[in-house]
């Protein structure tokens, strides 16, 4: 699956996917076969860390 490259708008798929569809990044990685490390890494560059407890990047 594509997904979008500009890390804002990044933000916004991946806490809108994790909300409505995942109970954690792992999951949503595996269904959408993503690397969980390049997702993180992308949104680290902004400043926002999943937060596993939440459920979201923050």
């Amino acid at each position: 699956m594509s997904i979008p490259n500009d890390p804002m708008i990044l933000l916004s798929f991946v806490n809108t996917k994790l909300r409505d569809f995942h109970p954690s990044l792992e999951d949503l990685c595996k269904s959408l076969q993503l690397d969980p490390q390049e997702i993180t890494r992308k949104l680290s560059g902004i400043g926002y860390e999943y937060d596993a407890q939440l459920n979201r990047f923050v």
